[in-house]
């Protein structure tokens, strides 16, 4: 893991979203977190993470969701390689 996320700061951050308690406190905390831009950017990235879960062919994720199939293949490359968190993540929400 990245020093980046490792810092005090960045465990405030985590535990700040940890505390979260409904998807209406999660909105209004990203909205006032993050611009729409770098929102919607996450919304895309796990829009094709759950698409790469179901073995669905890139050029009908990018054709699904406007993603690049560079910017599909950069995220099936964390999906399959990284640390774990998309797979966690989409096990859990199955």
């Amino acid at each position: 893991m990245g020093k980046e996320l490792s810092t005090k700061q960045a465990s405030d951050l985590f535990g700040a979203i940890l505390s979260l308690k409904t998807k209406k406190e999660c909105q209004i905390f990203f909205r006032d977190l993050c611009t729409l831009s770098e929102i919607k950017g996450m919304v895309d990235r796990f829009q094709v993470a759950k698409m790469l879960q179901g073995n669905i062919p890139y050029r009908t994720i990018s054709k699904k969701t406007g993603s690049s199939t560079a910017t599909i293949t950069r995220i099936a490359h964390w999906v399959h390689h990284g640390m774990g968190g998309y797979k966690l993540i989409l096990k859990r929400i199955k």
